[in-house]
């Protein structure tokens, strides 16, 4: 038996997944008939009032058949994001809150670009049957040329298939010759197909570059607005330090030394004594003083850069600890600072909350991108919408345009990637 080599079978499996695709997205062609003529009624009533009744759920719908729509072009290798205007925040539930929704739904230029979407869909959206009628019309030839064509053509007049009358054996050998060439034009037709509705739908529901823009200066706003209340906040944490810490030992320190003064005279015993509690005091101030520099800006970081950093992390964690590092010694240093402190929050959870007994730090910069990856092998379960740290490291990186993305199973392993975009003032690279 000859096996198939394993490019042909993962073309094929391709191929397979491609066909449901298709089917699927002719199926919400179907639907998006329905959906188009529904809406369209129900807009039209508006006027009268009595169709806002069903626009919020009729949008949702469409919403939501959108966005299976992007999740399909995306596989296909043609991204878009979702166009939509924000929701409002807080709405009242009352037929106030209502009509607040449906005004933010007519408002909205996707809505519309929506429904159009939905007109064409009905037709273009059928062509996903394309690569499930090239199969099937293949498996007809080959099981004509198996032996079906026999009966079919007892009354002598065979069997009609891609022009060849199939009614002898060299006719179904033809048939069969055909039906394979079929088979590898199978293999390609879905991704074509698929590609060539993901380009027609991110030109109908994809974004704008006037929704881009609004979208970029929403985040632009939103990063700004983390990034001082986070400046504030550090500045509120590092006043309390200084107060509670480095100012308190400094206020003993003087007491004691105005002791000191005092015993010279006659107490020379008891002078001595002071003098040593007053030099710890000092070296307790100074260390906590390092403690709190450390917090702002690792000297480690600003002497050795951001992958010698990393790796002073994972020499300090009781965790084993992987390090793959490889960064240039030119990334700005408020990036570096944004990716060890996230760095040294993800490592902080591996040991807390994930009982992980490994971890993998991986860093990389290709392409004006700052790439890391830290990976633990514990329970999993790590949710970062959840109000926790991973929120704040989201923040963090958002400041500086950049992504974070947690992948978190139940049962582990818990794998976060951090992307930055940033520019270096030259190209000189260190290999770590």
């Amino acid at each position: 038996m000859t096996t198939v080599p394993v490019p042909w079978r993962a073309l094929a499996r391709r191929a397979v997944s491609d066909t449901a695709v298709g089917v699927l997205i002719a199926v919400g062609a179907m639907a998006s008939l329905a959906l188009f003529l529904t809406t369209t009624y129900f807009v039209i009533l508006c006027l009268i009032g009595i169709g806002f009744v069903a626009l919020p759920y009729l949008t949702r719908a469409t919403r939501r058949l959108t966005g299976l729509t992007r999740t399909a072009a995306a596989r296909s290798g043609v991204p878009f994001e979702a166009p939509y205007q924000p929701a409002p925040q807080e709405v009242e539930k009352d037929i106030v809150g209502w009509m607040r929704r449906c005004k933010w739904i007519l408002t909205d230029p996707a809505t519309w670009r929506d429904l159009l979407w939905l007109f064409l869909n009905t037709a273009v959206g059928l062509l996903g049957f394309l690569p499930a009628g090239v199969l099937y019309y293949a498996g007809e030839g080959l099981v004509l040329a198996c032996g079906l064509w026999r009966p079919l053509a007892a009354d002598g007049d065979g069997r009609m298939y891609a022009l060849v009358t199939v009614d002898s054996w060299p006719a179904a050998l033809a048939a069969a010759a055909i039906a394979v060439g079929l088979l590898g034009v199978w293999l390609f037709t879905g991704p074509v197909v698929l590609k060539g509705y993901a380009y027609f739908c991110r030109f109908l529901i994809g974004p704008t570059e006037r929704t881009r823009l609004a979208s970029r200066v929403r985040h632009l706003a939103e990063t700004r607005s983390g990034a001082l209340d986070t400046q504030a906040a550090e500045l509120r944490r590092i006043e309390r330090d200084l107060h509670d810490g480095a100012q308190a030992r400094l206020v003993g320190l003087g007491l004691k030394l105005g002791a000191v003064d005092r015993k010279m005279g006659h107490d020379i015993d008891e002078a001595r004594r002071l003098l040593r509690e007053a030099r710890a005091s000092s070296v307790l101030a100074l260390t906590e003083l390092r403690d709190l520099v450390r917090g702002i800006h690792p000297p480690v970081l600003a002497e050795r850069g951001l992958a010698d950093a990393v790796r002073a992390l994972g020499i300090a964690s009781p965790l084993p600890v992987t390090v793959d590092a490889d960064l240039p010694a030119d990334l700005p240093p408020p990036v570096e600072s944004a990716v060890y402190f996230s760095v040294s929050e993800l490592l902080t959870n591996a040991l807390k909350h994930a009982e992980a007994e490994h971890v993998e730090i991986t860093a990389r910069y290709t392409d004006g991108v700052l790439y890391a990856q830290v990976i633990d092998d514990g329970k999993g379960g790590a949710d970062g919408a959840a109000g926790t740290g991973l929120e704040g490291i989201r923040r963090r990186l958002a400041t500086f345009d950049g992504t974070l993305e947690i992948n978190s199973p139940s049962g582990g392993p818990t794998v976060t990637k951090m992307e930055i975009p940033c520019a270096l003032s030259s190209r000189k690279t260190s290999s770590s």
